[in-house]
């Protein structure tokens, strides 16, 4: 009987002990950290700022494109033959009509002798046969073979001589050359590609542009371009063409502008970043790039307000000596419309206005009424040059 009660007693103690236990740990705990918290106050995190300005814009769209030349061709013989001469370097600039390859012509030579001598007998035979009809002693169907027979000795001729000039490849443009691509006795085939011929000056940049801009662009619009060659030259020109039809696949149409390349420096082929001046100046509020924290549930800004004079004292109170000589701000999380974008900052259509401060770099540690400190040393510096689009 003794035993039992022992055991009781035992049980009863043990299970006060957790009781007590399980209430530190779920009641007591907590409320003691959460005093603690509260005694120290929130964290005050430092921040770059920037206050939103007004600017005048040009609306611009920026594409990529590649350059193109007005005219380009591969330089090919129409006949075969065994290169004779080759009267051009590579690289070189020519004039339309110059000389660039000559192809073994000595056979076309020798039939050209044969035919114009065939042509001189059937002229003699025509002009005895019109003799003899005249005097009546021939008739008239005689006459008309020989007729024939002089317009086809003649035709041969022709046809030897159009054969030799074809032999004679001369370039049908001014323009540069590019890398030969034979040599002297070397076989070449019809249609074989002896060398590139590209007219340079001006050039063209063909790109996409979005259907909904195919109303803001036009014809001798200015255009601007920048290629990886020459990072710090932009080169100017204006939109030359627009395509007549837009693609079902991508709803975009292509744009085609002419570049003065008067030193010849833009190549066909290039990759080019490229600004069409597509609208009227207008007045727009602005921030940088940074600023806007993007998100698939809408674009927002944390923008920098005075804290309220009770949470004012609430803040002076948990901060420290040298803490309260600095001013601090509460942060405001707002959604955010933003337009076109130019360089390294963006236009906000909706959300903020002009002159208001807003973080502009440290968005990713910041809560909705979170207080900061400006730090006029925080901030990266602006990329140059600034990545592609």
């Amino acid at each position: 009987m003794k035993r039992a009660i022992i055991l009781v007693l035992a049980l009863v103690i043990l299970l006060g002990a957790a009781g007590g236990l399980g209430y530190f740990q779920m009641v007591v705990k907590p409320a003691m950290i959460k005093g603690f918290i509260q005694k120290a106050g929130q964290p005050t995190n430092s921040v770059a700022a920037t206050q939103a300005k007004t600017e005048t814009w040009t609306p611009t769209l920026t594409a990529i494109g590649s350059l193109r030349a007005t005219q380009g061709v591969e330089i090919a013989p129409q006949v075969g033959g065994v290169v004779r001469a080759i009267k051009f370097e590579s690289s070189q600039d020519v004039q339309k009509g110059a000389l660039l390859v000559e192809i073994d012509d000595s056979t076309e030579q020798a039939d050209l002798k044969a035919n114009q001598a065939a042509l001189r007998n059937a002229q003699a035979t025509l002009d005895r046969q019109s003799k003899l009809v005249s005097g009546g002693n021939s008739t008239q169907a005689t006459l008309d073979q020989a007729t024939s027979a002089r317009d086809q000795a003649a035709a041969a001729v022709e046809r030897t001589k159009a054969i030799i000039a074809q032999k004679r490849i001369a370039a049908p443009f001014d323009g540069r050359l590019g890398i030969r691509r034979i040599d002297i006795g070397q076989y070449v085939s019809p249609g074989s590609p002896l060398v590139t011929l590209q007219k340079l000056d001006p050039i063209y940049v063909d790109f996409q542009a979005p259907e909904q801009y195919f109303a803001r662009l036009a014809v001798d619009q200015s255009i601007t371009l920048t290629v990886d060659a020459f990072g710090g030259k932009t080169f100017s020109g204006k939109v030359k063409f627009l395509d007549a039809r837009i693609s079902t696949d991508t709803r975009n149409f292509l744009v085609r502008g002419e570049i003065q390349n008067d030193e010849k420096k833009l190549l066909p082929g290039m990759f080019a970043n490229v600004s069409v001046m597509a609208g009227d100046p207008r007045s727009v509020v602005t921030l940088p790039r940074t600023a806007v924290v993007y998100s698939l549930y809408g674009d927002s800004v944390y923008v920098l307000k005075t804290p309220t004079a009770k949470s004012g004292e609430a803040q002076a109170a948990t901060m420290g000596k040298d803490q309260k000589a600095e001013q601090l701000y509460e942060v405001e999380r707002r959604f955010v419309r933003v337009g076109e974008t130019q360089g390294d900052r963006v236009e906000i259509a909706d959300g903020v206005k002009a002159g208001e401060t807003v973080v502009s770099e440290g968005q990713v540690k910041l809560f909705p009424g979170m207080r900061v400190r400006i730090d006029p040393k925080a901030g990266l510096p602006p990329m140059n040059p600034m990545p592609k689009l």
